[in-house]
């Protein structure tokens, strides 16, 4: 007996070792979905310029005289101190993409300088959508117009005053 112990010996260390290393571990396998969503550049296009038109100061001291110019076009000079004349435009533009895609509009305010003398400024405060929806794939893309106001005072110098739109689309 002892002849057949030292035989199984060596067979019970490595079953003793299997069990204290717990053997091969078993694999797990999960699958995971895997997306990707591709949309078409970006095109923006400058149609029309904004233009108050012309705007006439009133006499004495008076301040906050507010002329806007709203996205869809409506004029608004309730101030008895200014007097609004001309054809006013809103600024718009045109923007292609992918179908049915949002599309989020950045238009801050602009700085306004006048064209005979650079010291004098005003600001204006842009009315932009915040986003437009695309109801097709390129051409002819979605128009969206931008207004904006001006506050106005009497000192206010007279003059052109001329800034430039920084519009920005992205989905």
């Amino acid at each position: 007996m002892s002849h057949s112990v030292a035989k199984l010996a060596p067979m019970i260390a490595a079953l003793v070792g299997l069990a204290a290393t717990g053997g091969p571990a078993a694999a797990a396998t999960v699958t995971a979905q895997v997306t990707a969503s591709n949309v078409k550049p970006l095109i923006l296009t400058k149609l029309q310029d904004l233009d108050l038109g012309t705007v006439s100061l009133g006499p004495g001291v008076w301040s906050n005289a507010v002329i806007a110019l709203s996205q869809a076009g409506a004029l608004s000079c309730a101030s008895a101190n200014l007097v609004c004349s001309g054809a006013p435009l809103v600024a718009r533009y045109n923007v292609q993409g992918s179908n049915q895609q949002p599309v989020r509009i950045s238009a801050p305010n602009v700085t306004m300088v006048n064209q005979s003398d650079s010291t004098q400024t005003l600001t204006l405060v842009t009315d932009a959508p915040a986003s437009v929806q695309l109801t097709n794939s390129g051409f002819p893309g979605v128009n969206f117009s931008i207004g904006g106001s001006v506050t106005l005072n009497w000192s206010t110098q007279a003059g052109t005053y001329v800034g430039t739109f920084n519009v920005t689309v992205d989905y």
